[in-house]
């Protein structure tokens, strides 16, 4: 017995719990960032990509757009021209033609003078109009020449071909992490900062990222939108649904650098590492026996209070580990799941074989 109590290497159930525990404590985990930026990369057009940046006038920060650029010239005027300068009394900016003053002071009014024919929504500048249209047209004049991929804009067709160059222009001033568009970044500053926008109006919990919160509120509403079509099961985000289809492909994507093995799960190869390094962060309290993950460390615990809690439905006998459960139904069952490759004998428990 208590050799099962110090093994190892945690069964799959059990890996799974730690998992669920680690995703649920370690919100800024880059599974989850990689999920979001994936979300970013497809959702390109205006309409999907404003929950996440709108909110901050933040969608054109790379555009080249007439609007965009006059911006920048707004920073970087002439202060030696001899024409004479038209400043912004809002925010000091100057400006060197009327009509460039008059569009920005638009960003102070909220003055929207434009407006699309189809849907009604209005605008500050003629060029976000013409972006919108294109969500009603589906005109996408930015193609890419790599993959094929469109684009109704150009700030998202270059964007898109930082997938292709590996360009990462912004990089994070306090742990020099970089990113292929600014709002990645902004998004990854939360981390250091602790900043948390988006809470749910239910429970009040709080979170970094809208996707956070889009996932956590499926909790409350009990809605799994990404079911399995070959065992039914449903997930309530992409990344759990993606785990689970690597059980039907036996998809190993991680693998261990040092001894080869691989892992259908990232989780799963970050704490077998753990065999190697020697790591062992979790500790008993009332031992000071350390484990190289959670679950083992709970099993470990019932040791102390004497908890048992599978039992089998059959006899009664109570137990501290399922694995030990489950051999012992094997008892009533008379299953001998394993089997001799010299001679064919089949076995309850695993043999050795020398």
């Amino acid at each position: 017995m208590n050799s099962n109590l110090d093994q190892e290497d945690p069964e799959p159930l059990q890996i799974k719990e730690e998992q669920e525990e680690i995703c649920i404590s370690h919100e800024e985990e880059p599974l989850v960032l990689k999920e979001e930026t994936e979300t970013f990369m497809a959702a390109s057009t205006y309409e999907e990509c404003k929950s996440e940046a709108s909110s901050d006038q933040f969608l054109f920060h790379n555009s080249p757009d007439p609007e965009i650029l006059e911006q920048e010239e707004s920073e970087h005027v002439d202060l030696t021209s001899s024409k004479k300068l038209l400043k912004c009394d809002t925010c000091g900016k100057f400006f060197q033609y009327q009509s460039k003053l008059n569009r920005h002071l638009r960003a102070h009014t909220g003055e929207k003078p434009y407006f699309c024919a189809t849907c009604g929504k209005r605008f500050s500048q003629m060029i976000h109009l013409r972006k919108h249209i294109r969500i009603h047209t589906g005109e996408k004049p930015h193609p890419c020449s790599i993959c094929g991929n469109k684009f109704n804009d150009m700030s998202a067709f270059k964007s898109h071909m930082r997938i292709h160059t590996g360009e990462r222009p912004y990089s994070c001033s306090t742990c020099g992490k970089s990113f292929s568009q600014m709002i990645h970044l902004k998004i990854h500053m939360r981390v250091h900062t602790g900043e948390k926008p988006y809470f749910c109006a239910t429970c009040g919990k709080r979170f970094s990222q809208m996707i956070h919160l889009r996932k956590h509120i499926r909790i409350h509403t009990g809605e799994k939108p990404h079911p399995c079509s070959i065992c039914g099961n449903k997930f309530n985000d992409m990344s759990a649904f993606k785990s689970h289809m690597r059980i039907h492909t036996g998809e190993r994507p991680y693998s261990c650098s040092t001894c080869g093995k691989s892992f259908s799960q990232m989780i799963h190869l970050k704490i077998h590492m753990r065999v190697h390094t020697g790591e062992k962060p979790y500790s008993c309290d009332m031992c000071d026996k350390r484990f190289t993950n959670l679950i083992n460390l709970k099993t470990h615990i019932r040791i102390h209070t004497g908890e048992k809690p599978h039992s089998c439905n059959i006899c009664g006998k109570t137990f501290r580990q399922n694995s030990t459960l489950q051999t012992h139904l094997r008892i009533h069952t008379g299953a001998k799941p394993y089997s001799c490759s010299t001679c064919g004998k089949r076995f309850k428990e695993p043999i050795e074989t020398s």
